[in-house]
């Protein structure tokens, strides 16, 4: 069949379409810490208990984590398009809800929908963006500045909840989502086309549903209790086993059935699968940092929440031009390791600098440098990272290869939450039993004790980050972008270059 010039041709409104995209994104991202700055007003207005409160945090991530795989197959088979306005719609609608909630019940509940339609909503995002853009050059912007947006948007996040909290009210941290997300949902109606041929028609894979999902769940509800009993808590310890044995038996699952949930050669592609690891562990070390440092700046410095979110800019700015600037430019030039690693090591010789953090550190001699080379190093990572999240992808799988960079972050966000807490908290308990003897004042020791217990953990972040190098120089061995051939005949389509005839050419990252 022969190939018509509307094949070849790229979509005439992609750059309108990134638009709505990152809009999108950025929505979904920034709620992840615009409610933190909303918290202590939140509770206090609707008497949700010290004990509940983390709820509201945790009832997000645990149906956003949980449920981000089976919103990328459903991507995948409803089409991306009509996942991404539903996902936007409904995320409008739960937003709603959690700013006009009266009890703590109805917070809980809008918090766990919105994580639902969250997990419809990101993947379908993220793979709308690989099948919009086709040429090399083009694709290496789009996905800068989906990757600048996805690295800086819980920065904005702290930003924004600090000016809605302090001069409006905890629920316009909430409501503030609604013409967000339906200028994007309308955008995307009547701007995305979404390219034929891609949809993965396959029946639902149940089993692998129902075991990726409590898998999932029990994981990162294990972290959170970690972070609250303790690691050595029988609670903590069966979530830990619970997960382990749900997720192999969904690995054995998976490996057997005809139309799996997440077909295994997503996971086995060495490039995707550096790329899952690596951002996981970058992210664990990330969020981490994001909460000790506005704990460090609202309780040790003073700052109120619009100074806190004001001090976090740098950060941001690093971002976005390791992102636009340094990891687009360089995207077309030089293999992804090679932006990976070294920007990677970049962001862990900024934690290295705040591994120095002492209650009378200046903002402008440590902090403020310190936030540059960490924006710099992430967004220069995570813009090639993004981009191969749907390396070598078939279209039929680009909806659960999204979703799977999408997972890695939400699970290592939450994993580095409770890790780099407990690690912190265990350090200020011991510090304060070291020095309690010879000290005079007892506030003093206590903010001692805080500050030292974040340098603690921040060393291992260090850690982790160096890991994150390692894993991107060794183990992702694709080369410069090139162009192959990716087939788009649904689900029976390959990725021979020697493909049938009315295969559409798409640049990819190349082996």
């Amino acid at each position: 069949m022969p190939k018509t010039a509307d094949t070849l041709l790229p979509d005439p409104n992609r750059w309108k379409a990134l638009v709505f995209i990152a809009l999108a994104q950025l929505m979904v991202v920034l709620d992840a810490t615009i409610v933190n700055i909303a918290l202590p007003s939140a509770q206090r207005d609707l008497g949700i208990s010290d004990a509940n409160r983390q709820w509201v945090i945790t009832a997000y991530a645990l149906a956003f984590g949980g449920l981000l795989l089976f919103g990328g197959r459903i991507a995948d088979l409803w089409g991306r398009k009509r996942t991404f306005v539903v996902g936007l719609l409904g995320f409008a609608a739960a937003s709603a809800l959690g700013g006009a909630a009266s009890n703590e019940a109805m917070m809980l509940g809008s918090r766990a929908l919105q994580g639902a339609f969250g997990a419809l909503l990101a993947p379908a995002a993220l793979s709308l963006l690989a099948v919009t853009f086709t040429d090399v050059k083009e694709r290496a912007k789009a996905f800068g500045i989906f990757g600048a947006i996805a690295g800086g948007g819980g920065a904005v996040g702290l930003i924004l909840g600090g000016f809605l909290t302090e001069y409006l009210d905890w629920r316009w941290t909430f409501f503030v989502n609604i013409p967000f997300a339906i200028v994007a949902a309308a955008g995307a109606y009547f701007v995305i086309r979404e390219p034929a041929g891609g949809r993965n028609r396959s029946p639902l894979d149940i089993p692998g549903v129902v075991l990726s999902t409590l898998g999932l769940v029990a994981l990162v509800y294990g972290f959170t209790r970690a972070e609250s009993d303790g690691w050595a808590a029988g609670a903590t310890v069966g979530l830990f086993v619970a997960s382990a044995v749900l997720l192999g038996a969904f690995v054995l699952v998976e490996s057997k059935v005809k139309s799996p949930l997440l077909p295994l050669r997503v996971l086995m592609e060495r490039n995707r699968g550096g790329v899952y690891l690596s951002l996981g562990l970058a992210v664990i070390a990330m969020f981490g940092l994001f909460l000790f440092l506005t704990y460090y700046l609202q309780i040790v410095k003073g700052y109120s929440p619009v100074m806190t979110g004001f001090a976090f800019l740098p950060m941001i700015a690093g971002m976005i031009t390791g992102s636009t600037q340094i990891g687009a430019r360089l995207m077309t030039r030089v293999a992804p390791r090679y932006l990976m690693g070294p920007g990677f090591l970049v962001a862990a010789l900024g934690m290295l600098l705040l591994t120095q953090l002492e209650i009378g550190s200046s903002y402008a001699g440590l902090i403020l440098p310190a936030q540059l080379l960490l924006g710099l190093g992430m967004g220069t990572a995570f813009m090639p990272a993004m981009s191969l999240a749907t390396h070598g992808i078939e279209p039929r799988d680009a909806g659960v290869a999204s979703a799977m960079v999408n997972t890695s972050q939400q699970v290592g966000g939450a994993i580095g939450t409770a890790l780099l807490n407990t690690i912190a908290a265990s350090a200020t308990t011991a510090y304060v039993a070291s020095h309690a003897a010879g000290a005079t004042n007892a506030q003093l020791l206590q903010a001692q004790a805080m500050v030292h217990g974040y340098a603690s953990a921040i060393w291992w972040a260090v850690g982790i980050l160096a890991v994150s190098a390692t894993i991107a120089l060794t183990l992702i061995n694709t080369g410069r972008p090139g162009t192959t051939t990716v087939a788009a005949g649904g689900a029976g389509a390959g990725t021979d270059a020697a493909a049938a005839e009315d295969d559409v050419k798409i640049p990819v990252i190349a082996h």
